[in-house]
This record gives structure tokens, sequence and C-alpha cells, in this order.
């Protein structure tokens, strides 16, 4: 079953709901649920943020639905090129980017191998 459907159901919402917070149409929704269309990389940061997940779990590469501890135990200074105090000074929506985003070019390395 889509990842998509599943977290919509598991938080509640109908197929217009999400579509509303998306800024979207209920077809839309429909069609990444039945995967006849594909999200934007705009719609997936939403998502994310909607669902509390990685894309990446979205997107069926994982299924930790969201590794941020795991990252932000990691990262450092020389990784993001800012200091902790800089990081933690975040919003969170600007972390689960970075993390997203680090998952993302983590699986590419891995993918291209």
């Amino acid at each position: 079953m889509n990842r998509i459907k599943i977290l919509r159901e598991e938080s509640g919402y109908t197929q217009q709901e999400l579509a509303d917070k998306l800024d979207g149409a209920k077809s839309t929704v429909a069609m990444y649920e039945n995967e006849t269309r594909k999200p934007s990389m705009e719609v997936l940061i939403k998502l994310s943020e909607i669902f509390n997940c990685s894309i990446d779990y979205l997107l069926g590469k994982t299924d930790v639905r969201d590794t941020g501890e795991q990252i932000d135990d990691v990262l450092n200074e020389a990784m993001i090129g800012m200091s902790k105090e800089e990081y933690n000074a975040l919003t969170e929506t600007q972390k689960k980017q970075i993390r997203d985003f680090a998952l993302f070019v983590k699986n590419q390395v891995e993918n291209n191998k």
C-alpha cells in the first residue's frame, strides 16, 4: 500500500483535508496514492512536515520513519558548515530539511555503488 495513503489514514485525514494542507486538489492526492502521479520535491517536503517523517520514508527507500535523532548525533560543524550553537538555533523544520537532504545524498551514494 502507498505510504502517503497509509500516513494519511493513520493521521485521520481525508484526501480533501490533505489536499487543503498541500494547497492542492483532492484528485492530485488520489493520484499520489494510486501512484499515477509523483509528488514534486516541494510537495514531498510538505508531506514530510505534515506526517513528521523523512522523505526517504515517503518514497519507500527506508522503513525508518524519522532518522533525525541518528543524524543529529553525527552532524558537526565540518559536515554542515555551522556550529552546534547555530544548528540548535534553527527551527525544527530547518533541522528536518538538513536531515532529509543528508539522507537523500547518502542514498544517492549508496545507489551508485
